[in-house]
């Protein structure tokens, strides 16, 4: 099975940045898209960024535009998110995710994942 292990993730003051990383081990030649979420507390897991293999086409969530970047490195088999222009708002758990398969517009809803990493905590201070 794909196993994600991320990293990357901490405190950081409003403004300044930040990149998540997420490596995957297993199977995970076969992802066909990657993706990240985030969850703070009190609120529901959202989506935030996307990338597909082999195309590399990227999505993202309207509120990350302009400032949140996901990128992949083939060879180290890893995907990054480099957050620039943190906000408070921006504070959750962010979760990276694959899937071998690909299902349109489903890519925004976390069910459409079955790999998930462990989790990490983005802190963001005012």
């Amino acid at each position: 099975q794909v196993q994600l292990v991320e990293s990357g993730g901490g405190l950081v003051q409003a403004g300044g940045s930040l990149r998540l990383s997420c490596a995957a081990s297993g199977r995970a030649f076969g992802t066909y898209i990657w993706g990240w979420f985030r969850q703070a507390p009190g609120k529901e897991r959202e989506f935030v960024a996307a990338i597909t293999w082999p195309s590399g086409s990227t999505y993202y969530a309207d509120c990350v535009k302009g400032r949140f970047t996901i990128s992949r490195d083939n060879a180290k088999n890893t995907v990054y998110l480099q957050m620039n222009s943190v906000e408070p708002e921006d504070t959750a758990i962010y979760y990276c995710a694959a899937a071998t398969y690909w299902s349109g517009p489903n890519y925004r809803e976390p069910n459409h994942y079955p790999y998930w990493g462990q989790g990490n905590q983005v802190t963001v201070s005012s």
